[in-house]
């Protein structure tokens, strides 16, 4: 069972037998709101898998009854993304992929929700160029929501993409931008986690996928915009210890330091980078060196993809643990960098 892969100050939300995974985590108010899905194993296409949310009103040392966000029965139902609106009111992207379909053949819905419990459906968006992934919500001045997305073939090829999607009504519609096309796998943006810098500043860090037929260390890519997100740039840090690792990014604008958080399959290890974010803006070696938060399983990819949350002073980071056929959400409460 997934218990001998659940380190000490891990605060367990969902332990129910079965592959518990995916997990994207908020803060409403005073409130944590962590969203997964469950199936049978490592797919996000199991007819079986669905979204499931819980909430925490004591920090993540105990979590209330498990709701269904979302179960369609021909579907393996994902959680994507998250965010909040306007108002401060959890947005969470869910992705509907058809059984045995690959590359990925589905929808992407979107749900608001202000206590955690009840999950309103937003939006449905029809999209030129299906993603195979939208990820997190953020704010930009003059824009609106804005969410980063990829889409493509990780077996292979250059039909690969990345962009944009913006909303200016809190989320009830949504506009795509095409950045990258026809890429290859080396050249091609996954996974990206973005913030919001000031001054039209976006940054975001992203995965660049192991090619079968190239050398090349799967490093992580930094992409940055200097005017709200019309226009990026691409380049590769020096980050290498990621093993297929999904990136969460957190910046305090107190301090003006930037968190990038990701998880190290195979060796097991919860990493954090900081840096003043203006100091790595244009300056992808500028991260500092690796600190270990906390340990987790370290059978393949049975465990990982982190995503996090702020409220107070703290850190929540969520990911997931266990073994082929079981795994747990945790949350992992960290101190904030500079506080």
């Amino acid at each position: 069972m997934y218990e001998q892969y659940v380190s000490p100050g891990m605060k367990m939300v969902q332990g129910f037998p079965g592959y518990n995974s995916w997990s994207m985590i908020e803060a409403v108010g005073t409130r944590l709101i962590c969203a997964y899905s469950r199936g049978a194993g490592h797919s996000i296409d199991e007819a079986c898998r669905a979204v499931y949310a819980r909430v925490s009103d004591d920090n993540g040392e105990t979590w209330q009854e498990e709701v269904l966000v979302l179960n369609n029965a021909d579907h393996g139902d994902v959680a994507s993304g998250s965010g909040v609106d306007s108002s401060g009111a959890m947005l969470l992207w869910t992705r509907s992929c058809r059984s045995g379909i690959f590359p990925f053949e589905g929808h992407f819905s979107l749900f608001r929700t202000v206590d955690g419990k009840k999950f309103e459906l937003l939006s449905i968006p029809e999209l030129a160029v299906q993603p195979m992934q939208i990820t997190g919500i953020f704010s930009v001045p003059g824009v609106g929501l804005m969410s980063l997305w990829f889409a493509g073939n990780y077996r292979g090829g250059d039909a690969n993409s990345w962009g944009t999607l913006t909303s200016s009504d809190d989320g009830r519609s949504w506009v795509q931008h095409v950045v990258g096309d026809h890429l290859p796998k080396s050249q091609w943006p996954t996974e990206p986690s973005a913030v919001y810098l000031g001054d039209g500043k976006i940054l975001a860090i992203a995965r660049r996928e192991k090619s079968p037929d190239s050398n090349e260390l799967p490093v992580q890519f930094q992409l940055e915009s200097q005017d709200y997100g019309k226009s990026w740039s691409v380049a590769l840090t020096e980050i290498s210890d990621i093993r297929e690792s999904t990136p969460a990014l957190i910046f305090d604008p107190e301090t003006g330091i930037v968190s990038n958080y990701y998880y190290q399959r195979i060796a097991g290890t919860l990493k954090r980078r900081t840096a003043q974010a203006f100091d790595v803006f244009g300056n992808p070696a500028a991260w500092s060196a690796p600190e270990v938060i906390t340990r987790a399983s370290q059978d393949d990819h049975h465990a990982g993809n982190v995503n996090a949350a702020v409220m107070g002073n703290t850190h929540y980071l969520t990911i997931y643990t266990g073994n082929e056929t079981d795994t747990a959400v945790v949350v992992c409460p960290v101190a904030a960098p500079g506080k």
